[in-house]
């Protein structure tokens, strides 16, 4: 069984996820706050030792049409950070439209308010389907 962190890169938030290989599954977890797209080290570091991952995802946002955009280049930059200072392969995913899909599972469980209230869930949420998507692309 190897356990898998899953990042929703963003520049004042860090979606996080957790799962495993053996069940599939994934689990929100609290996000990890960012300036200009740095991590807080403390948190990101933390994470790595609370979980012990063997496996790294992140999210990479493309256009619709497939073509990078500043925010795939940023994604990179922080996934391979994430290689040099843990020594762990990351496996980068694509992740169109798992913001839209966190935003409407937060909206139908709370509406306009719930969205308003915590952006880190939405980001959380956004690496839960990251992380999905990523087991599937392994099935």
């Amino acid at each position: 069984m190897a356990t898998i962190l899953a990042f929703d890169f963003g520049m004042r938030h860090i979606g996080v996820a957790t799962g495993n290989t053996v069940t599939k599954t994934a689990t929100a977890q609290k996000c990890i706050s960012a300036k200009d797209g740095i991590p807080n080290e403390a948190q990101l570091q933390k994470l790595f030792k609370d979980w012990c991952p063997s496996i790294v995802v992140v999210g990479l946002p493309l256009n619709m049409d497939g073509s990078e955009q500043l925010m795939t280049k940023r994604a990179l930059k922080f996934g391979h950070r994430i290689e040099q200072n843990f020594k762990i392969k990351v496996n980068f995913v694509d992740e169109r439209l798992t913001s839209a899909s966190a935003k409407e599972e937060i909206f139908s469980q709370g509406g306009f308010r719930a969205l308003a209230s915590d952006k880190g869930a939405i980001d959380s949420l956004s690496a839960v389907t990251i992380l999905e998507q990523y087991f599937s692309e392994q099935s």
